[in-house]
């Protein structure tokens, strides 16, 4: 059975143990035939051909009837809906929806701690999220379940936890808090809404079924009664596993491809350019990551008027196949030195991709893993529509902001776009077995 494998605009890890590798979910972790479950599986699940014949009433019972009847076990889930992200890795350290292929449904929520609640209730709280969350992950009903996905499996669920620059103050942990999650740098191109940024605390949700992230984000949100309260929460999308002829990088809502230069876990210099090292002052960080988070809404109105040769000198790439405009295919690298018949570069010296490469930047590089978004129209008609854009990296400083001030100073794609909303995250490595996401900075 295939798993997730098309548009992967975050790279794939290769090691089905890593914490980001989906795997079939209708196999226990030591091999076997998981047990039948009615909850999240129900009848879809992996069940027997005499457990499935039982099971099989009024019009639901040709196919499966059919199937029992020629002693052939039922298929499991389709591949979407079977495939199963681990909470907890038994290898590596970092969370799951960093390096996990893209979803095709996802929410970004960050909360502020009630009044009132303190380090041990935020403690509380994350020990419920994290028990939560891995009974998701593995496409189990929770306590006092909602019913939302009640029939779907885990279709590569995936939850993410960090802590805010807020959640230090409020908790007693100051000391504790480290330098990278120092606020951003003002941007020129920034209009930020106070109200839609920052929070102590982020939950990121991807999931390739819209209902299973929904119902995830609705058990969460519940579990955070009486302890937190939400401060602002976005619905983001991207392409629906299989709706491409071949794996692609994925495209975003202005039609270009959006992704290629991402850092791969193959890169030798992969762990050390998106996760903290295990010299990090901070020990509680070490196998995390930072996460930045921005709303982008895109001026696709006076976008869509520039013809498609505008648009490409503008990235800097062809829109057709994401190769760069110095010719090749979408991963030939950039020639930035060549120059046409005129003697000016062929990549314009203000094209978002030249801006953004690592060779322009000292080897800065980020982690690209976004959703569009699309919340309907605005007063005069516009589409109230961009990225969710959400980048990881081992330090802040030394990547998204060093790339952003350079993307401010004179970035061709800047005219078309405008920052509405953003955040910074320190993302804790993945809980340990019994454990909860946080412990050691919680409980240290």
């Amino acid at each position: 059975m295939s798993k997730r494998t098309d548009q992967a605009a975050a790279p794939r890890a290769t090691d089905p143990k890593t914490s980001g590798e989906p795997k079939n979910s209708g196999e226990s972790p030591g091999g076997a035939a998981a047990p039948m479950e009615l909850s999240r599986r129900r009848l879809l699940g992996t069940v027997g051909a005499a457990g499935a014949a039982g099971l099989v009433v009024g019009g639901a019972g040709g196919a499966l009837g059919a199937s029992a009847a020629q002693g052939e076990a039922p298929k499991a889930l389709t591949t979407i809906g079977s495939t199963e992200v681990p909470f907890r890795a038994a290898r590596a350290r970092h969370q799951a929806g960093i390096t996990t292929p893209l979803q095709a449904n996802g929410h970004l929520a960050a909360f502020d701690l009630a009044p009132g609640a303190d380090r041990k209730a935020a403690a509380a709280l994350l020990r419920r999220w994290s028990r939560t969350a891995e009974e998701l992950m593995a496409g189990r009903a929770p306590d006092a379940d909602t019913g939302v996905a009640l029939d779907a499996g885990p279709s590569s669920l995936t939850v993410t936890f960090g802590f805010g620059h807020s959640f230090f103050g409020r908790t007693g942990l100051a000391k504790r808090r480290p330098v990278q999650l120092d606020p951003l740098p003002e941007f020129s191109a920034d209009a930020l809404d106070p109200g839609r940024s920052n929070g102590d605390l982020w939950v990121q949700i991807g999931a390739d079924d819209a209902l299973v992230a929904f119902h995830a984000l609705r058990a969460l949100q519940k579990d955070a009664a009486g302890s937190a309260r939400l401060r602002w929460q976005m619905n983001g999308f991207n392409r629906t596993p299989g709706a491409t002829a071949r794996p692609m990088t994925a495209r975003n809502l202005m039609g270009q491809v959006d992704g290629t230069n991402n850092p791969r876990p193959s890169d030798e210099d992969f762990d050390q350019r998106i996760f903290v090292g295990r010299d990090a002052e901070q020990q509680w960080m070490r196998g995390g990551s930072y996460a930045v988070v921005r709303r982008i809404r895109m001026l696709l109105d006076d976008w869509e008027k520039r013809s498609r040769h505008e648009q490409e000198r503008v990235i800097g790439r062809r829109k057709d196949n994401g190769a760069p405009l110095t010719g090749g295919s979408e991963t030939t690298p950039m020639r930035l030195d060549a120059t046409g018949p005129d003697g000016l570069p062929v990549i314009p010296a203000n094209a978002h991709a030249r801006i953004a490469a690592p060779e322009s930047n000292q080897g800065a590089a980020m982690l690209r893993r976004p959703f569009s978004f699309h919340d309907g129209y605005r007063e005069d008609g516009a589409p109230d529509a961009g990225l969710l854009f959400v980048c990881w990296q081992a330090d802040p400083l030394r990547a998204f902001t060093q790339i952003q001030r350079k993307l401010d100073r004179g970035d061709a794609l800047s005219p078309f776009l405008r920052h509405e909303a953003s955040g910074l995250f320190a993302v804790p490595p993945a809980a340990e077995p019994g454990d909860y996401v946080g412990r050691p900075l919680l409980e240290g």
